[in-house]
């Protein structure tokens, strides 16, 4: 071989020695730059995550408890502890269930009951008794009958009201104050001044 050629072989070699140095180093390069773009954007995400407050509700809301009298027609009358939000089937239900002489026709089991509220299965064959005294279903107290609960056979011992008006009275529920009978011509004027003595909401 010619002296020239040996040189120039030699160079070949060095400049493909060096185009192959150069495509690693271009590779190595690139995965530098992936990698930085990758680890910034989850930094960003992180950041920005820690910006999020999750609001939850106090446990002390969550646990929160009422205290109800259950009494009536039910298996073991007495005081039970519901949670906040019990209706009147959670108190039945706490009591050990209804009586066999219960009357369930006469109570609201979906009414929500409150702290220190009475709730009251009567038998079957008992008028006016069965009530969650101060808001929930059929008679409140002092006898009064609580026109946003009461059953059509509570409001039809009213004076002045029949099945219709008590049907009127039932569908046009619920009531803010007693006048709302005559604003929502549930009853007349002249009836609404017989019953609202005898009436709560």
């Amino acid at each position: 071989m010619l002296p020239d050629q040996q040189e120039n072989d030699a160079v070949f070699a060095v400049g493909a020695n060096r185009q192959q140095i150069a495509v690693i180093a271009a590779f190595f390069l690139g995965l530098f730059v992936l990698a930085l773009g990758v680890g910034l954007y989850f930094f960003k995400s992180s950041s920005a995550s820690g910006d999020i407050k999750i609001i939850s509700a106090s446990p002390s809301l969550a646990s929160a408890e009422i205290l109800v009298d259950v009494g009536g027609a039910v298996n073991v009358p007495g005081l039970y502890r519901l949670g906040s939000e019990a209706r009147v089937a959670d108190a039945v239900k706490a009591a050990g269930g209804l009586s066999t002489d219960a009357d369930s026709r006469q109570i609201n089991l979906a009414a929500k009951v409150s702290d220190g509220q009475k709730v009251f299965i009567q038998k079957v064959g008992e008028r006016g008794q069965s009530a969650v005294t101060g808001q929930v279903a059929g008679v409140s107290v002092g006898g009064l009958i609580n026109i946003n609960t009461a059953t059509s056979s509570d409001l039809d011992t009213l004076p002045g009201i029949g099945p219709a008006t008590a049907s009127k009275i039932i569908s046009s529920r619920p009531y803010s104050s007693l006048n709302d009978l005559v604003l929502k011509k549930a009853v007349s004027s002249s009836v609404f001044e017989k019953i609202k003595d005898k009436i709560t909401y």
